[in-house]
């Protein structure tokens, strides 16, 4: 099977996650591809090829005699998708794309001058959507990648490697992908997730992130009696969010610059919540952040009243640059495959987060390597065909040992 077919028979199952869920998975349906996933893997000849309780497939390939003792590699991807766009019912589009907007269907167009890298693909097939759900390249791409890379080094023995774990992790795009991952279980010394962007992106610097949940509590009377009595739990919520830098935002940062993102709202003149995830890649940066999120809950509480807001901040993973750093070979062997492939890297930082951070930090170096799609998580997904073959080279180039 070709790493395209692999790729439209993935996204044609629903695994979107639910950030609001507390089962593990957090979607009962991710485990019907994860069942689907362990099949596969043991029909391309991978040993102990399973999925466990909690959605997890785990497999492995022995290494070529001879390569035994080297040490194993992992190679992880994530089987959900992103809550914020539908996922059900994906109906992807193969087109020869020769510039200019991209007329996807149901109103939606992908316009040329609002995502500049569709010039680079001008005369390349792209797999993209039919304007009413997201396409899933993240992360089935990253699994397509990899299942058809190992399929190859299972029908071609005279390649050396060493033993090569796999790993396709639930619930990622909610944070929780790395919580019930088997580390012992899965058995590699180093690993790379292939959950990345355009082809030649190589990471291992991404956001030190946290949660944040504002309850606002008020006191609600009739409005036409509320003089100096009411207390509208909205406005005061409104409040909140207007004492943080306007410009430390999604929208107005790039590059390494952190933000506070509005991710949620609701609420009436009682009670009021507001949902934050909050960013940056330098520590100190971080801490300030949460500190100034503090500071401005106690100013609203002396302001209204103790208890009127209430902060409930969690750190949910950090930049795995720390626990990279000491296993850089792991980055020129990336490179290397990269080039052996024809391709050059671009050593990127991420500007969200992977399973890999978290696995860093219990143990697991784990940088991240690009599957070559691009505007995730939203209707203008898409992947070019060449990145997703490009990519399967690359991995058997990055754990074939004969360099």
């Amino acid at each position: 099977m070709s790493v395209l077919d692999r790729f439209l028979k993935y996204v044609s199952y629903d695994t979107q996650s639910d950030p609001y869920s507390d089962t593990h998975p957090s979607t009962a349906k991710q485990k019907v591809l994860g069942e689907a996933l362990a099949v596969e893997l043991s029909q391309i000849g991978l040993q102990n090829a399973h999925m466990d309780e909690f959605g997890y497939v785990y497999a492995h390939l022995p290494a070529t005699p001879g390569y035994e003792g080297v040490p194993c590699i992992g190679l992880i991807a994530h089987m959900d998708t992103a809550p914020g766009a539908s996922g059900a019912n994906v109906k992807p589009q193969i087109i020869s794309y020769q510039g200019g907007d991209i007329p996807l269907g149901h109103g939606e167009v992908m316009r040329a001058a609002d995502y500049d890298c569709l010039k680079r693909y001008i005369g390349q097939e792209l797999v993209v959507t039919d304007g009413s759900t997201l396409l899933g390249a993240d992360d089935k791409a990253g699994i397509a990648e990899i299942f058809s890379a190992v399929e190859y080094l299972a029908a071609h023995p005279e390649i050396p490697h060493g033993p090569i774990a796999v790993g396709i992790t639930p619930d990622e795009e909610i944070g929780s992908g790395a919580d019930h991952f088997d580390l012992k279980g899965f058995g590699a010394a180093v690993a790379y997730t292939v959950d990345g962007g355009e082809l030649g992106e190589l990471e291992y610097e991404n956001f030190n992130a946290a949660g944040a949940v504002v309850t606002v509590h008020g006191f609600n009377i009739h409005p036409g009696s509320a003089k100096n009595k009411m207390k509208n739990a909205l406005l005061m919520a409104m409040e909140f969010n207007s004492m943080l830098p306007p410009a430390e935002t999604p929208a107005h940062t790039e590059g390494y610059e952190g933000f506070y993102h509005l991710q949620a709202m609701s609420g009436d003149e009682t009670t009021a919540t507001l949902e934050y995830i909050v960013r940056d890649f330098d520590m100190d940066k971080f801490q300030r952040r949460k500190v100034a999120m503090e500071r401005i809950a106690a100013y609203l509480n002396e302001k209204y009243g103790a208890g009127t807001v209430e902060l409930a901040l969690a750190d949910q993973y950090y930049n795995m640059k720390a626990q990279i750093e000491p296993h850089m070979y792991l980055i020129h062997r990336a490179k290397a495959a990269f080039a052996r492939c024809g391709v050059e890297a671009q050593e990127i930082p991420i500007r969200g987060g992977t399973d890999g951070a978290r696995l860093s930090y219990e143990g697991l170096p784990c940088p991240n390597l690009s599957t070559g799609g691009a505007n995730f998580h939203g209707v203008h997904e898409f992947i070019p065909v060449p990145a997703l073959e490009k990519m399967v080279e690359v991995l058997v180039a990055l754990v074939r040992e004969d360099k």
